[in-house]
């Protein structure tokens, strides 16, 4: 669970990461807020030897611009208060959401259901990220969605260094 791969290069760390899902009901809500709680403080010790570069599915939508029905889905995993306030702990210290920095009004979307034709309806979520330390992002070209790309719930992400 919390599948996390770490990757040092010389210039910076590329972490990346499927992390756990709260479940239906919030029923591993307080599992999700640990791994959460001990992730930050990973980046953080990491951050201080080399800057990172965090990515994968973190299973969160951050903010209602990141899924399309932000009313109806509030208190859902991957929409809670909970979880969105350890992305935004996380944002806080030092790392930057590399979409929104490039993109802060843009709705794109990573995840779509299979139910309910939700993909061809474009009825989806934002929960894959690239987040990078803040001292990194003068190495940032771009932060890119590859929405087009189909052959799974999710599409490609991608990050463009200098």
């Amino acid at each position: 669970e919390g599948r996390v791969i770490t990757l040092e290069y010389p210039d910076f760390y590329l972490i990346n990461a499927y992390v756990p899902n709260a479940q239906p009901g919030l029923a591993r809500i307080d599992f999700r807020e640990e791994f959460e709680d001990n992730m930050r403080n990973y980046l953080i010790e990491l951050d201080q030897h080399k800057p990172i570069i965090y990515c994968g599915d973190l299973n969160v939508a951050h903010n209602p611009i990141d899924l399309k029905n932000d009313k109806a889905n509030e208190g859902q995993p991957g929409y809670s208060i909970q979880e969105r306030n350890k992305m935004t702990a996380l944002l806080n210290s030092n790392f930057v959401d590399t979409f929104r920095y490039f993109y802060p009004d843009k709705e794109q979307y990573t995840w779509w259901s299979y139910r309910g034709r939700a993909r061809a309806n474009n009825v989806g979520w934002r929960i894959d990220y690239f987040i990078a330390s803040a001292r990194i992002m003068d190495k940032v070209k771009d932060s890119v969605i590859y929405d087009q790309v189909l052959g799974s719930d999710h599409c490609p992400v991608g990050l463009i260094l200098k």
